[in-house]
């Protein structure tokens, strides 16, 4: 019996998945450049000819896993913005990020590496100033929820709520057994989303 155009579509997101995982693991292990196709059609348990059904080569997979990326930090934002109060937006910020970070640290770490290319990088730039780019919207509404709260200079505060919540963002992917998660994340809430 022949498959169904829904479960076929089912097992092409299913090949995609392992491949974005399998491509993401070694990106993170041996970076981008190091990685092949190869490689990753190999970690994905799949054919080179499979994975380029799916991609056109090593830049498109990244292209997606950018995206996706990108997408994770929107939904937050997104999340945020559905509630009402401009303190209870900040906390769900707070938490998004800092269980993203939690639950994949290396994640973090790659996407950190990916911002700070050198310009001269013509293949990763691009995508190193597409999440700047995304991370400054999102910034900018950031702002916003600062305004709300009628805080004395809201974009420095915004910048300084943005400079703690990264830098517990890097420890965390740093050092994710050793950091204390909860005690630090009740610290910034407490100190921020009660302005």
């Amino acid at each position: 019996m022949p498959r169904t155009p829904e479960e076929n579509e089912r097992i092409r997101q299913l090949s995609k998945e392992k491949i974005r995982a399998a491509a993401m693991e070694l990106f993170i292990n041996q970076g981008y450049y190091v990685t092949s196709i190869s490689n990753v059609a190999k970690k994905a348990g799949i054919s080179k000819g499979l994975l380029y059904n799916y991609y056109k080569g090593k830049e498109d997979l990244l292209s997606e896993l950018v995206d996706a990326r990108i997408n994770e930090v929107v939904e937050v934002m997104e999340g945020a913005f559905g509630l009402e109060e401009p303190s209870e937006q900040l906390q769900y910020i707070v938490e998004g990020a800092i269980r993203n970070i939690h639950q994949n640290p290396e994640v973090h770490r790659f996407f950190l590496h990916l911002q700070t290319q050198p310009e001269a990088d013509e293949e990763l730039i691009k995508y190193s100033k597409l999440i700047i780019g995304e991370n400054a919207r999102l910034f900018e509404l950031q702002c916003e929820i600062f305004e709300r709260m009628g805080v004395k200079e809201p974009r420095k505060r915004s910048l300084y709520f943005s400079s703690v919540l990264q830098g517990i963002m890097l420890m965390i992917s740093t050092y994710p057994q050793k950091f204390p998660i909860e005690e630090l994340k009740k610290q910034i809430i407490s100190e921020f989303c009660n302005d």
